[in-house]
């Protein structure tokens, strides 16, 4: 179990997540933020506040983002088919590729290109390690959508499943 002390406090991770779980459980199946507040005893302006911060801001506009990815070939084609419109797979060999022969300037450089043109979409899906999401999400705010595909280095391709990108995907572009 994952505790923090917090001044005289000592909180529990693992006691929070299972609160969250139940309240958006009850939410999902289709109780009032009222009700849940009766149901859990937790303050309804609470309930609300977390959901804003879990909110996932919807849009139109989708950008696809990810390394070291398995299944590139696969996952461009799903993803032109749903119409995403801006897609940057690669593979761990393309991603060391990136940096080969390019100093720091250049890369530093080619990385700012792409985040200006990332922060022109509504929604940006990134597939990443632990680390490289939490930063994506320090840059693009609620535009992120992060989904951890391994802890920090990943070394290897990671094959991930696309049933569920697509999913995701029509989630995300409310098409489900």
């Amino acid at each position: 179990m994952d505790f923090v002390r917090i001044g005289s406090k000592v909180i529990s991770r693992h006691k929070l997540n299972l609160a969250i779980d139940k309240i958006l459980d009850l939410r999902v199946q289709g109780y009032s933020q009222s009700e849940v507040a009766k149901i859990t005893g937790i303050d309804r302006s609470f309930i609300s506040r977390l959901e804003t911060l879990g909110e996932v801001k919807k849009g139109q506009r989708l950008a696809v983002v990810g390394f070291p990815v398995g299944n590139k070939q696969e996952l461009e084609e799903l993803l032109a088919q749903e119409g995403v419109e801006y897609t940057l797979l690669l593979t761990e060999e393309e991603r060391w590729a990136f940096f080969s022969g390019k100093d720091g300037a250049e890369v530093f450089n080619e990385l700012m290109c792409i985040l200006s043109q990332l922060r022109q979409y509504d929604v940006v899906i990134f597939f990443g390690s632990d680390m490289r999401n939490k930063i994506v999400e320090s840059i693009l705010g609620s535009r992120a959508v992060t989904v951890p595909i391994g802890e920090s280095p990943i070394k290897r391709d990671v094959y991930l499943d696309p049933a569920e990108v697509r999913s995701l995907v029509r989630k995300v572009r409310k098409e489900n």
